[in-house]
This record gives structure tokens, sequence and C-alpha cells, in this order.
């Protein structure tokens, strides 16, 4: 998932809100809408016989009811709603990409876009033959766009030479003897505690020094958009889960592959149950819901409703949604955000490594405008002659606690002053300095990292000038693409 970079905070703060989040953006439901009034239908449809009664629609509320509601709620919350309906629903997302039944395979037309514009050449010949181990495992929100991430380094090594590739979702390969044999570790949007093993502290501990031990050791860290979103918390959240505890993954992993359908329904029905605006459901509201919503769709009278009209009349439940802005970015309503800036590293030594912790973002499709901070880096050498470069996505904001340009050689940032106040506002609890960068290096010890924000949406991966920044920058974590790496600011 907007999807949803706040949202993995806001899960592990165990909110509502953070849910909610988590798949904005993903309920349109667009196409799959007849799929999901026929799954609607068939979770109603108790004895099968292929129509519904009041009574029986009635039922099936109930039943959700028992079934759904936590045994410490006033009722059905729409957390509870969500989570339930999406284990009811058919899957009406892609059957390709990081949120699809086969994550790990990225779909075919973002691999034939991606390699249609590869660059044809490295900006540096490889010192010795190279090798890169895609590191494609999320242990918080999963981003569509991981497999296509993966392959996308892959055939860079390919197209150029540069490297050959290794692609793994597992963290379990991230230990000092297999890591001998790379040269590079590539992050793809590696969320949550992506590195740990919760019921092995042992484990974790051998990972993390690994992983810690091989960059300053002297090779190198390439990574992309959400490898930032990684290891934090806010401090209000860590306050009442205790230290050390990684929630996220457990809490995404419970919403079932029907969560797109879920989210727009489950608000439905809150909105339409919820007289006293409680936030939550009892019992006779639930069924109250199942009562109107059969009688919408029993436009006859009759008594039963049959699956084949129950769909036909879909829409007298779950009106389609608005059509979207023409412009990208126009109209947007303000991403949501967890609260104050208040983000705080739970590995910190990972945090200042990577060199930022996400906190907020502007939403995919929002028009960001590319300033060159670093113009005599060859990193930065793709970028010349294409001013003003701009790219719609996820864009990132970073917490003030270990982003800093005394830590990081930064390449890029968002040109703020081509932005518009109302773009701008968008940003909830901003850096006072207004400072966003969208890459960077930072020497570690004796080891190099290199950080590209970009990479939220497919689109990203054929881009032709964020290809060949990523290329530079893979070949610097690599020591062979060689560039200054002090801080911005001494």
């Amino acid at each position: 998932m907007t999807t949803r970079h706040a949202a993995t905070m806001a899960v592990i703060a165990g909110t509502t809100a953070g849910l909610l989040v988590a798949v904005q953006g993903v309920g349109a439901q667009g196409g799959g809408r007849a799929q999901v009034a026929a799954g609607l239908f068939r979770a109603l449809d108790a004895n099968g016989d292929g129509s519904l009664t009041r009574e029986e629609t009635q039922a099936g509320f109930d039943g959700w009811f028992t079934k759904w509601k936590a045994a410490d709620a006033a009722g059905l919350t729409n957390e509870s709603l969500m989570m339930g309906l999406s284990q009811v629903l058919p899957d009406t997302g892609p059957q390709c990409g990081g949120r699809s039944p086969n994550p790990r395979t990225p779909c075919q037309p973002d691999v034939d876009a991606m390699t249609a514009q590869l660059p044809a050449a490295a900006p540096a010949k490889a010192a010795r033959p190279r090798k890169v181990l895609v590191l494609a495992r999320a242990a918080g929100f999963v981003h569509s766009s991981i497999p296509l991430a993966a392959r996308t380094v892959e055939e860079l090594g390919k197209k150029t030479g540069a490297w050959t590739t290794t692609v793994s979702y597992d963290a379990a390969d991230i230990t000092e003897a297999n890591l001998k044999q790379y040269d590079a570790i590539f992050l793809a949007s590696t969320t949550g505690h992506f590195l740990d093993d919760p019921k092995d502290a042992a484990a974790t501990a051998a990972r993390r020094k690994a992983f810690l031990d091989f960059v300053r050791g002297g090779k190198g860290i390439a990574a992309i958009h959400a490898a930032s979103d990684a290891y934090h918390a806010s401090a209000a959240a860590l306050k009442r889960a205790g230290q050390g505890a990684d929630p996220t993954a457990a809490r995404l992993a419970a919403l079932g592959p029907g969560i797109m359908s879920a989210f727009p329904m489950a608000g439905r029905i809150l909105a339409e149950g919820d007289a006293d605006k409680s936030g939550a459901l009892s019992r006779d509201e639930v069924k109250a819901v199942g009562g109107a919503w059969f009688d919408k769709v029993d436009t006859g009278r009759t008594g039963r409703v049959s699956q084949a009209d129950f769909v036909a009349r879909y829409d007298l439940l779950m009106p389609p949604p608005p059509a979207r802005p023409t412009r990208p970015g126009n109209g947007q309503a303000a991403a949501t955000e967890l609260g104050p800036d208040d983000q705080v590293g739970t590995w910190p030594e990972f945090n200042m490594l990577i060199g930022g912790m996400f906190k907020f973002h502007w939403n995919d499709g929002q028009e960001i405008t590319y300033k060159v901070d670093d113009p005599a880096s060859p990193l930065t050498a793709p970028f010349k002659g294409h001013a003003p470069f701009v790219v719609a996505d996820e864009t990132y904001t970073f917490g003030r606690e270990v982003y800093s340009r005394r830590n990081l050689r930064v390449l890029t940032s968002v040109d703020m002053a081509k932005m518009t106040p109302e773009d701008k506002a968008k940003e909830q609890f901003p850096r006072p300095d207004g400072d966003h960068a969208l890459s960077w290096i930072r020497a570690e010890q004796k080891g190099r990292v290199f950080y590209m924000s970009h990479g939220h949406n497919e689109k990203v991966y054929a881009n032709p000038v964020l290809l060949q920044h990523l290329l530079a920058g893979i070949q610097y974590a690599l020591g062979d693409l060689k560039a200054d790496d002090s801080p911005s600011q001494k």
C-alpha cells in the first residue's frame, strides 16, 4: 500500500487509523466490482440455494458481529470490519507484483517497460567481477514494486556487465559466511524489522552483525524507497508496546486477500450503521445495516434476490468511486499522518547507516521537481540536460532524529521552490528546514551506502534518468564508481 508508509507506523501503534492508511487508494475495486458483489452474495447465502432473503442477510451480518467483534471492544469497529471482510471477500488485485498472490513475480508489462529503458553502458568499469545480493524481504508494508525493483537490479547488471545478481526473500541469507561472496547488498523496499527473527534472538543478532560487518569492512549497501521505512517507530507506540516488539508484520499478515475490497465496504457499513457516531456498531446496528442493504437490492419487493440480481444492483450498496482528478496531485486531501515527528530508531546503527527514517509521504501521483545538490558528482550526471526533471511518485520526508546533511552527502532533493503552497501544506508536522533529500551517499567506515527515495510506483523503474542514477549508485556502493561522499555540511 496511499498507501501506505505512515500506515506501517500507525499499525505498530495498533490504531484503526493505521489500517485505514494502509489501504487508502486501493479500494476502488475497478473492474472487480462484479467479482466483489458475487463474493459478498456467497458469504451471505448460508444455505447455498442461490438466493437471499432479508432474514438470511440479517443473519449473515449478525454472524459477522459474533465472529469479528474483539472481546474488549464495545462493538464492530472499522478495523474489525475491515479485517473480517478481508477474509470473506475475493482478491480483486493484480495477479503479479509484491502485493499479489504471486509476490515474487513482477508484472510483465512493467518488466518490458523497464528493459526498454535500460542504459547501454555503466559509468565505470568493474574492477573485477561483482556480485550483488538483492534482499527483497519486507517485514512491514509490502510494496507491489518489490519484485520489479529486484528484477531491475538484475537486468541493469546483465545489460551493462557491471555485476551479477542473486535475489533473496529470506533474511536467513544474511550470514557472515554467505555474504563473503557478494560485493554489495541491495535493499528492495525492505520495511519493518526485515532482518529479525522474532522467535530467535540469537539469529537476529547474528544477522544484524553480519550486515554491519559486511558494509563496515569495505563493501556496499544500495537501497531504494521503503528501505528507509525500517527499524523505527513512534516514541508513543514504543512506550505502549514495549521496546523491541515489531507487530507490524503480524498485523498486516492478518489482512486477508480481499483487503482491497474490504476497505471501502467496511467504511460504508460503519457510516450507515453508526447513528450515534460512536465509532463502533452494536449487534442491533449491524443487523439493521444488513436489513437495509437487502431492502436496497430487493427493488421488486419480492422478498428474495438472486445472485445475478444482487450483482446487477451492487451499485445501490456501494456506489462507484468518483473519478480521480485529471492532473495527479490536484484535489488530493492531505495525507493521513500518525502524529508529531516523534519517530525513533529501533536499531540505531542501521538508522544512522541508511541515513533517514520515513516520517511522511506525499501521495503517489504528486509531482516533485528535482534539485541537483551535488552537480559535480558522477552519480548526478544522468540529470544533466533534464532540467526541470519532474517525477510523479510517492515522495518521502524524513524525521529529524537521523536525517542530516552533516551525516550524508545529498545528491538530489525536492525543489521546494517549485512546489505550490497547497502541495507544501499537505505535509503534516513539516521539517522546519524544508529539507527533503531524494538521494544520497555516505561512507560507513570502510564501506559505502547509496539511497534513492523514489521507487514506489512501478513507472519509476521505466524512467531512463532514474535508471541511470540507480546504476551509478549501485556502482558507487560496489566501489567501482568513485565519488566524494563527505557530508554535505561539515
